[in-house]
């Protein structure tokens, strides 16, 4: 997939440092200012709000969430856990939601979506991942560059999910592209290479759709289950999320529904061709059958054949087989055959 955003390896990679991949504390007024493990490990609750960002698969990252991150071990589980559908749910000490992105990595398949597992009690958010994603990059980019971010650990996380949702959405108007640009070639382009796009199209729209389903079920339920830190405003931007999300579905499967039409015009097309060749066939056959008839009668190696001593007796018979298919054709055109 391309077009939907830059490639990663276009910009500098961040300096991870035993799976702390960045740490900021905002400052209020929408900027950020960068710190490492030694101003997270020695944050307390009446610091700047705190974002943490970290790599699920370093030991030090998985020792210091159930450790001094102060994680209880079923939420550090679940914040470190490779297999991890989109859920929500209230912790002991703060709201986790595991949600997916788009996956722009090089090698990899848009649908293969990356998970992004949130951790946040309104003072320190702390986001997992174990795959590169660039929705959190951007958001932290904006921080550190600008004054014109999120001003809060609640506009932070509400911004993080509105963000994957945007995305998702970009995704979903290229496969409405590449459906358009197929349907455009439907009538003059190669049948099997359009069979086989729409193959590749198809199983990529079920490979979204099945991560945006249980997707749309978290999101539902973080709206009504929002933390106390989260106020009506942001609420409300979580509201338009989870219909941009609900949208987004009914998109996918009107692009599936969309492409199993394609298909079928296509085989149909395929139909068509594979018939007209088979009656052309047909014809062709119904043509030369008497010809070819007379010509093995007259070929029989018996005593009795006419025209044996005849010298004009091959003119003769060219001559009748040339009416004789001329016959035919009148009889087959009379038909409508031909």
């Amino acid at each position: 997939m391309t077009g939907t955003a830059d490639n990663l390896t276009d910009r500098a990679p961040l300096e991870e440092t035993e799976g702390l991949i960045f740490a900021c504390s905002l400052d209020g007024a929408g900027g950020a200012k960068r710190i490492g493990w030694d101003g997270v490990e020695s944050w307390t609750p009446e610091d700047a709000p705190l974002w943490l960002h970290v790599n699920g698969a370093a030991d030090r990252v998985r020792d210091w969430l159930s450790g001094a991150g102060g994680l209880t071990e079923p939420t550090a589980g679940a914040m470190l856990s490779p297999e991890s559908r989109p859920r929500v749910f209230h912790g002991a000490k703060g709201f986790v939601v595991i949600l997916r992105g788009i996956n722009l990595n090089p090698g990899s398949a848009v649908e293969d979506m990356v998970a992004l597992r949130m951790w946040s009690d309104g003072r320190r958010l702390i986001t997992v991942r174990e795959e590169k994603l660039r929705t959190v990059r951007d958001l932290y980019e904006r921080l550190i560059a600008s004054d014109n971010g999120p001003r809060t650990i609640a506009e932070l996380f509400v911004e993080l999910v509105d963000r994957l949702t945007e995305r998702i959405g970009s995704v979903v108007l290229e496969y409405d592209d590449r459906l358009d640009a197929i349907e455009a070639q439907a009538d003059q382009g190669d049948p099997e290479d359009l069979r086989r796009q729409l193959g590749n199209l198809r199983q990529e729209l079920v490979g979204l759709r099945r991560y945006l389903g249980p997707q749309r079920e978290a999101l539902n339920r973080m709206m009504a289950e929002a933390p106390d830190w989260i106020d009506e405003r942001q609420k409300l931007t979580l509201r338009e999320t989870t219909d941009r999300s609900q949208r987004h579905i009914e998109e996918i499967d009107a692009a599936r529904e969309r492409a199993i039409v394609l298909k079928d015009d296509v085989a149909n097309r395929l139909n068509e061709q594979l018939n007209r060749n088979l009656y052309v066939l047909s014809i062709v056959a119904a043509i030369f059958l008497p010809l070819s008839f007379l010509t093995g009668l007259l070929g029989i190696n018996v005593g009795g054949m006419p025209g044996v001593d005849d010298g004009d007796a091959f003119w003769i018979t060219c001559a009748a087989l040339a009416v004789l298919l001329i016959v035919e054709l009148l009889i087959f055109r009379k038909l409508k055959w031909l």
